[in-house]
């Protein structure tokens, strides 16, 4: 089955939410398949097009770890109309640079995710305009304190342009901490974190320490904060719905797979 032809791999494996497709003006392909159903296989739930497994760009049969996971890829593909938009489908995404990326190269993702703690958006503030210094505490302080009373992970934060380096202490229970994810978890994290430029807000979700709604506020509050001042143009508009869009997809591969 030629099918992973309408999903191209992935230049950066850690960028779950894009590993299909990074050019947006490429043509589509067209729908190939009429019927869309699901089908118990060892190790999981297939996704099956017209009765043929579907396969990753890596030629490996994709499987969902739940049903409801399962369901919720089939439906991405039983929605596309005349051309297939590989953009509509976040889940499959997501379950596709798991087998294609993570499973082979987890070593490395993991240590790209705990890079992030090392410049955490949470750690670096803004000493003006007051308010929005204000905004920063009362935000993103009270997770920097759960990652510190949850997994024991103490973060220094700097009002400095320049980085502050994280101690080694800090940045080992951090590996510790991603380490413990499965392969599918590890994969919304990646989403999460890179959405959010924050490993803590990434990891908040994971925990349920925050929902994705709660964390997308405080990521993009700068940018909230500067529309409030002069407004927001149509383009960054668009990049941070982009960004939220990704929030949610992550959150939601997380919740079915865990259902």
């Amino acid at each position: 089955m030629a099918s992973s032809t309408a999903f191209p791999k992935a230049s950066n494996p850690c960028s779950a939410s894009k590993s299909m497709s990074d050019d947006k003006t490429a043509g589509l392909r067209r729908r190939f398949y009429t019927g869309v159903s699901i089908k118990v296989e060892e190790g999981g739930y297939a996704v099956l097009l017209d009765g043929r497994a579907f396969k990753t760009p890596g030629r490996t049969t994709l499987l969902a770890t739940t049903e409801p996971l399962a369901e919720a890829i089939a439906a991405e593909w039983e929605a596309q109309g005349e051309k297939i938009n590989p953009h509509s489908m976040p889940l499959t995404q997501i379950a596709c640079t798991v087998t294609d990326h993570i499973v082979t190269g987890r070593a490395d993702i993991e240590e790209q995710l705990a890079r992030f703690a090392e410049a955490d958006l949470l750690c670096y503030r803004a000493e003006n305009p007051k308010d929005l210094a204000e905004r920063q505490q009362q935000m993103w302080q009270p997770v920097l304190d759960w990652m510190a009373s949850h997994h024991a992970i103490h973060l220094s934060v700097t009002t400095a342009v320049i980085a502050e380096p994280q101690s080694e202490q800090a940045l080992a229970k951090v590996r510790a901490v991603i380490a413990d994810f499965d392969d599918h978890e590890l994969a919304a994290l990646s989403v999460l974190t890179q959405a959010m430029g924050s490993l803590s807000l990434g990891l908040a979700v994971m925990h349920g320490y925050l929902d994705w709604e709660s964390a997308a506020k405080a990521a993009q509050l700068d940018e909230t904060f500067q529309s409030e001042l002069w407004g927001m143009d149509r383009e960054a508009e668009l990049r941070l719905k982009a960004l939220r869009d990704e929030m949610e997809s992550a959150s939601r591969y997380l919740s079915l797979h865990r259902s």
